[in-house]
């Protein structure tokens, strides 16, 4: 089973100066050990993700372990194409490119370092490959399955602290309205602005007469919908938006960018989420993934044509 890259313990490994062998020969780069599907995988590809994986991980995998990883890449691959999941170069290179800014260096750089050690930037890249196929695979095709329910998490989490930590709360979906005054404006344009703002609040009954008032009133602006909960609002605020009718706008407030206002769209119990709630629903989540994805692996290959050569 292979897992994401550890982009982390790439960066510190490249900045170690992680030293490694240099690229094999050419006639032992050629030399195919394995068929899976018909694509072979040789002595090039074992040495470059035993490479790769001495960087990441910073342990020296067996050779059977890397050529099982070599399998299921070419196994998920051709599985992704099955399904119309096939990442096009650009993808890839989008991604390499976001592995170096998170590593704070040029994607030149990143390459640089790596065929520094001896690892060309395309061993890294099929890797990447393969594992954006599988995530999109797995989630796509197994998303009922994946999903963890809020009784199953709230249960767990009692089971192990004891505390009943699902708390009712009110979750809020609005709508910022703002009434622009150019800054510097005087006290008079303000205080007329506002009264301005005042009359919406008299003509505005729902988040829909809200959205075609505003994008065709001139100088003004109403921004998209957001969805706060109880947790996540000031009390101040929650108790505004407590008192405001659903549909209907908030007393006009005077604000660096103008005349602000917000109309509260619709306002429902919810349960309230916490950091508690949140790793242990991500842990069921993991487990389900990692149970579903093994499984499925598990069927492909021992559908897959895979034929061993030379060990």
């Amino acid at each position: 089973m292979t897992t994401p890259l550890p982009v982390f313990r790439l960066l510190l490994a490249i900045t170690a100066g992680l030293i490694l062998t240099g690229l094999p020969s050419p006639s032992r780069a050629q030399n195919i050990v394995v068929m899976v599907n018909g694509d072979p995988i040789t002595d090039f590809d074992i040495e470059q993700r035993s490479k790769l994986d001495q960087l990441t991980t910073q342990k020296s995998p067996s050779r059977q372990e890397v050529i099982n990883e070599l399998i299921d890449d070419k196994v998920k691959i051709k599985e992704g194409k099955k399904y119309g999941v096939d990442p096009s170069a650009s993808d890839i290179n989008q991604s390499f490119e976001g592995m170096a800014q998170r590593m704070r260096i040029t994607p030149d750089q990143l390459a640089k370092s790596l065929e520094s050690k001896g690892l060309r930037p395309e061993t890294l890249k099929s890797r990447m490959r393969a594992e954006m196929v599988w995530t999109s695979l797995v989630r796509g095709r197994f998303k009922e399955k994946l999903l963890v329910g809020e009784r199953d998490v709230a249960q767990a989490v009692q089971a192990q602290t004891g505390d009943k930590l699902q708390v009712e709360g009110t979750e809020y979906k609005m709508q910022p309205i703002v009434l622009i005054a150019p800054r510097g404006s005087s006290p008079a344009f303000l205080e007329t602005r506002k009264k301005e703002a005042e009359s919406y609040r008299a003509r505005v009954g729902s988040c829909e007469e809200a959205n075609s008032l505003f994008r065709s009133t001139p100088n003004a602006t109403i921004r998209d919908a957001v969805t706060k909960t109880t947790a996540e609002l000031p009390e101040a605020l929650r108790k505004v938006l407590d008192d405001t009718p659903i549909g209907h706008l908030t007393a006009p407030e005077l604000t660096k960018n103008g005349i602000e206002m917000v109309v509260l769209c619709s306002r429902k119990p919810t349960m309230i989420d916490t950091p508690k709630k949140r790793e242990v629903r991500e842990k069921m989540y993991q487990e389900k993934y990692e149970k579903t994805q093994k499984a499925y692996l598990d069927e492909l290959r021992k559908a897959a044509m895979i034929e061993y050569r030379n060990r």
